[in-house]
């Protein structure tokens, strides 16, 4: 199954390194990110589980639920954690999904014959929580995933959710948005009361709305 921009999340059951867990019940009305490992005991991913720890309260105030995936079992994983609690100064608390017959990881296409007949690529997905999927990254092995761009992806989400604007370029959180072609420039002065700035007429900017 090949999983793309929009599609709903499939659910699945599982065990994991705090229990069993059913994917939609441990999401909620939660967003969630989905991010999977070749293997336990790896380096890069070591770094990656811990700095993903330390984010734990930047995700709380984002709604967001993280879970993690490799194709080890409980056992591996609850030993890997204590290594990545030690080597990375932290306290692993978000699931790692056990995927010793691979069901997720081909449920969500996370194996790439290409690149490893039996490892799970380092895929993280965005999940909104309409449970529709929002983003899809995959990077190769050797290269550690860029967490702080993570947050920032999703703060572009959610903020697109919730005022219906666009992001352009290198946008942080405060810089000014983007008014979408679909909303006329007269419907934006009134959609937008912090003002509108027209460059051409298809490229309008305007003030985040929440800051």
């Amino acid at each position: 199954m090949s999983i793309k921009l929009g599609d709903t999340a499939p659910d699945f059951h599982a065990e994991s390194s705090v229990g069993d867990i059913r994917f939609y019940n441990y999401l909620g009305d939660s967003w969630g990110i989905l991010f999977s490992h070749p293997a336990d005991y790896t380096p890069v991913c070591t770094t990656e589980l811990g700095f993903t720890s330390k984010l734990q309260s930047e995700f709380a105030q984002r709604n967001t639920k993280v879970i993690a995936l490799s194709v080890d079992g409980v056992e591996d994983h609850q030993n890997w954690v204590k290594d990545i609690n030690e080597t990375q100064h932290t306290d692993v608390q978000f699931p790692i999904i056990a995927d010793k017959e691979k069901k997720v990881s081909e449920l969500y296409d996370f194996i790439h014959p290409n690149a490893s007949a039996t490892a799970t690529v380092r895929s993280l997905l965005i999940i909104d929580p309409a449970k529709k999927v929002r983003l899809i990254i995959t990077y190769p092995a050797s290269t550690g995933r860029n967490f702080n761009e993570i947050l920032r992806v999703l703060d572009s989400l959610q903020l697109v959710d919730r005022y219906q604007v666009a992001t352009p370029v290198n946008w942080e959180n405060g810089d000014d948005v983007i008014v979408p072609p679909t909303v006329s420039t007269e419907d934006a002065i009134k959609k937008f009361p912090k003002g509108v700035t027209e460059i051409k007429p298809y490229l309008r900017y305007t003030p985040q709305p929440n800051t």
